[in-house]
C-alpha cells in the first residue's frame, strides 16, 4: 500500500507556460468543439492535435523538422504532420488521474485554466467551459480585443484563486491577491505607503495563511534589519517559510526571480496593480480604487471549497458588480499624466536601448529584461515603445498615444478600436502611426482597412496627412494595397518592418521625412 504524501508549504507558482491571456484564450479556443463531450483518451488526443495544429504547444521534433511551417504565420500544419509530430515526440511525463504520455501534457496544459475557473475536465466526464471562460473568449474575439473585459474576468478569478484549492496540494492557506491587498492596506496604515518591492514579492509567494498583519509586520521587520537585501538573504527567510531546507526543489533562482515575475503578470492582469519606481515595486492602481475598496469588503474572508466540481462553479461564476465598476479619472489629467510618463521614459532611456527592445518584439522568443517593458503585453508594449522612439528622434512634434493608463501613466491597454495607436503633430502634418504584431495575411483586414478608415477621417482637418504603419514583418498584399491606395485614392500609407522603422528614425528628425522614401 503506497504512503500518503505529507501536504507541505510550497512556493505559489503559477504556469509559465501561460505567460500571458491571449495564450490561455488560444489554448481555450481548442476546446470548444469539445465542449460537454466526455473526455475520452480519443478526445484528449484530438485536442491535442488542435493545440499542436495551431502552433500552441511545439516540440523539439517540430524545431528540428519544421522550421519553415513554424516561421510561417499563416500556414497551419496539416493532419499528417501532426500525427507524425504526435507518434515521434513521445511525452515522459506523468499527472494523476491521466496515463503517462500525451494524456499527462493535456492536464499540464489546461490546469492552470481549470484552477482558474474557465473549464472543468475529468478522465471520461463532460468536458465543461464555464461562464468566465466564455467571457474571455468572446473579449479576445471583439476587434479589437477587449482589454478591459479580460482584466475583469481575471480579477474575478483572482480576487476568488484559493492556494489549498482542490487541484493542488498545498498546506499554505490564502487568497494571493486578497493577502496582497490587505497586506499593503495594512503597510499603507503602518509605514504611509502601501508598496512592496520585488525583493518582498518573494515573502508573499511563501506566506503560509491569510495572517496579512504578520506578513505586514514581518515585511516591516525585514526592512529594519536589510537595507539593501540580497537574493541569497531572501531565499533564506523564504526557505525558513516553507519550513525547508531542501535547495534541489526550491531553487533560488525560482523563488527570487522567475516566480516573482510570474506573480507581478498575474497580478497585473487584474488591472489593479501598478508599477512604481522602474519596477522596482508594485503598488494598488488608485484609479481602480473602487474595485480594491469592493474586494476588501467582500472578498477578505472566504470559506474553504474541497470540491473540485463547487470550487468550479464560483470561479466559473462572474461578479457583475466588478463590470459595473469603472474608473472615475477626469480624462484631462489621464492625458497629462500620459504625456508627463512618455516624456518620463524618452529621457530615461537612450535611443539605443528603445531601439533594442524594439528589435525584440520581431521574435516570439526574443524576451525584454527590462523591470518594467517585460510586464507590458507585447501589443501595449509595441505601442509604448514606438511612442517614446518617436518622442525621442522627432523635433518639435507632438506625439500623442491612445493606449489606456495606470496611475504610474504606464500603458495598461492599447489603444480601442475606434482610435488611432498614435498621433503625431506639428506646424505642416498630421500623422497616423499604426504598430501591430500580426504578420501575415490578416494584416489586410485587420489593420491597413481600418487605417485606411482613421486617415480618410483625418483628413477632413488636415489634407497634409499620412499614415505610417509597423509591424515586424510586412506581408506582401499589405504592400500591394497601398501601393493602390497612392495610385487610386490618393493616400499615403507608409510600411515598415521594425529594422527599417528604426533606420528610418536614425536618418531623420522631422515628422515629413518620415513619408519621404
Amino acid at each position: 500500500m503506497s504512503k500518503i504524501k505529507e501536504v507541505e508549504y510550497k512556493i505559489l507558482s503559477f504556469s509559465t507556460t501561460m505567460r500571458n491571456p491571449q495564450r490561455i484564450v488560444e489554448f481555450l479556443k481548442v476546446l470548444l468543439p469539445y465542449e460537454n463531450h466526455t473526455l475520452s483518451n480519443e478526445v484528449i488526443m484530438q485536442i491535442i492535435a488542435g493545440v499542436i495544429k495551431n502552433k500552441l504547444y511545439i516540440t523539439n521534433y517540430e524545431r528540428e523538422n519544421f522550421k519553415e511551417i513554424l516561421l510561417d504565420s499563416d500556414r497551419i500544419l496539416n493532419s499528417m504532420e501532426v500525427q507524425s509530430i504526435i507518434e515521434n515526440s513521445p511525452q515522459n511525463h506523468k499527472e494523476a488521474g491521466f496515463d503517462k504520455g500525451w494524456e499527462s501534457r493535456f492536464d499540464t496544459l489546461y490546469k492552470l485554466s481549470m484552477e482558474f475557473g474557465f473549464c472543468f475536465y475529468e478522465k471520461d466526464k463532460p468536458l465543461l467551459i464555464s461562464n468566465t471562460g466564455h467571457l474571455l473568449i468572446d473579449a479576445f474575439n471583439e476587434i479589437p480585443t477587449n482589454d478591459a473585459k479580460i482584466n475583469n474576468v481575471f480579477l474575478n478569478a483572482l480576487m476568488k484563486y484559493q492556494r489549498n484549492n482542490p487541484f493542488r496540494k498545498v498546506k499554505n492557506d490564502n487568497v494571493p491577491l486578497v493577502l496582497l491587498l490587505q497586506t499593503m492596506s495594512e503597510l499603507k496604515e503602518k509605514v504611509g505607503h502601501s508598496k512592496i518591492s520585488r525583493n518582498e514579492i518573494p515573502f508573499l509567494l511563501c506566506w503560509r495563511d491569510s495572517d496579512y498583519k504578520s506578513l505586514a509586520a514581518f515585511i516591516i521587520n525585514f526592512r529594519a534589519m536589510y537595507s539593501n537585501p540580497s537574493n541569497e538573504i531572501v531565499y533564506e527567510k523564504c526557505l525558513e517559510l516553507l519550513e525547508s531546507t531542501n535547495t534541489t526543489r526550491f531553487k533560488i533562482s525560482q523563488i527570487c526571480v522567475e516566480s516573482v515575475d510570474e506573480y507581478i503578470r498575474k497580478m497585473r492582469i487584474t488591472g489593479i496593480i501598478s508599477l512604481r519606481g522602474a519596477g522596482r515595486y508594485i503598488d494598488f492602481n488608485t484609479f481602480e480604487k473602487d474595485k480594491i475598496d469592493y474586494i476588501l469588503k467582500n472578498y477578505s474572508k472566504q470559506a474553504k471549497i474541497a470540491n473540485k466540481e463547487e470550487y468550479f462553479k464560483s470561479m466559473g461564476q462572474i461578479d457583475t458588480h466588478i463590470l459595473d465598476l469603472k474608473e472615475n479619472i477626469p480624462i484631462e489629467d489621464k492625458i497629462d499624466l500620459k504625456l508627463s510618463a512618455l516624456q518620463k521614459f524618452a529621457n530615461s532611456y537612450t535611443k539605443e536601448q528603445i531601439y533594442n527592445e524594439l528589435e525584440k518584439l520581431k521574435d516570439k522568443n526574443s524576451k525584454s529584461n527590462d523591470l518594467v517593458f517585460k510586464f507590458i503585453p507585447e501589443p501595449t508594449r509595441f505601442e509604448f515603445l514606438t511612442a517614446i522612439a518617436l518622442k525621442q528622434n522627432l523635433d518639435n512634434v507632438e506625439v500623442l498615444p491612445n493606449y489606456s493608463i495606470d496611475d504610474e501613466g504606464l500603458p495598461k491597454n492599447h489603444a480601442s478600436g475606434n482610435m488611432t495607436d498614435i498621433i503625431c503633430k506639428d506646424s505642416k502634418n498630421n500623422a497616423i502611426f499604426e504598430v501591430s504584431l500580426i504578420v501575415g495575411r490578416k494584416q489586410l483586414e485587420l489593420e491597413l482597412i481600418p487605417i485606411t478608415r482613421h486617415l480618410r477621417e483625418s483628413m477632413l482637418d488636415n489634407v497634409n496627412n499620412f499614415a505610417v504603419f509597423i509591424a515586424p514583418k510586412i506581408f506582401e498584399d499589405s504592400k500591394l494595397y497601398v501601393e493602390f491606395l497612392e495610385d487610386k485614392k490618393h493616400l499615403n500609407i507608409y510600411n515598415f518592418d521594425i529594422p527599417e522603422f528604426i533606420q528610418k528614425l536614425k536618418n531623420t528628425d522631422s515628422l515629413s521625412e518620415i513619408a519621404n522614401a
